[in-house]
């Protein structure tokens, strides 16, 4: 089973997740996203919030083409553009999938910046085999599909396919916005 999301879905999404935190009247001064997937959303939501944003990159060496999780790598810095981090924290992603990348970065967090006083996580969409809960979140999935975002365009084009489409000699069509 998968579920296909286009830019326009893609975007109300992060516009909904928005919302939600808003609603929530929890108040943070910091997002963190998690790179790649919360790139997008952490963008968005630091706009919306007018809060800074940090960037925090991790990486799971996976085996058999990815379907075997290996050791989660969490960078040892973060891009930020303050000199120093906020004290209350969301931390955002796409999708908690497993939930073991999430959680690690969860717990990680504090001890590396022990003057965090609060940690709230959101994404847009939260899969039932996932082992983490997050706070905030726009889709529950209980069947755990495969989620098709917009952007994944991308992964398998390299600059001579991008050449070659954007010249309209590919059959491929441009993704839609």
């Amino acid at each position: 089973m998968s579920l296909q999301v286009d830019w326009h879905q893609y975007n109300q999404r992060v516009e909904r997740l928005a919302l939600k935190v808003h609603e929530s009247g929890w108040r943070f001064n910091q997002i963190i996203c998690i790179a790649r997937g919360g790139l997008r959303v952490g963008d968005v939501l630091s706009r919306i919030f007018d809060q800074p944003l940090a960037i925090l990159s991790t990486h799971s060496y996976s085996s058999e083409g990815g379907t075997i999780r290996g050791e989660l790598v969490i960078a040892e810095h973060m891009t930020m553009t303050k000199p120093r981090l906020g004290d209350r924290v969301l931390l955002v992603d796409d999708m908690v999938d497993s939930g073991h990348t999430l959680a690690a970065v969860h717990a990680e967090l504090p001890r590396r910046f022990p003057h965090i006083s609060a940690l709230r996580t959101a994404v847009l969409w939260w899969k039932a085999c996932s082992v983490f809960k997050p706070d905030y979140w726009v889709d529950y999935l209980p069947d755990n599909p495969w989620i098709h975002q917009p952007f994944e365009v991308y992964d398998g084009l390299d600059p001579a396919k991008l050449a070659e489409r954007l010249a309209g000699s590919s059959p491929e069509a441009a993704p839609e916005e």
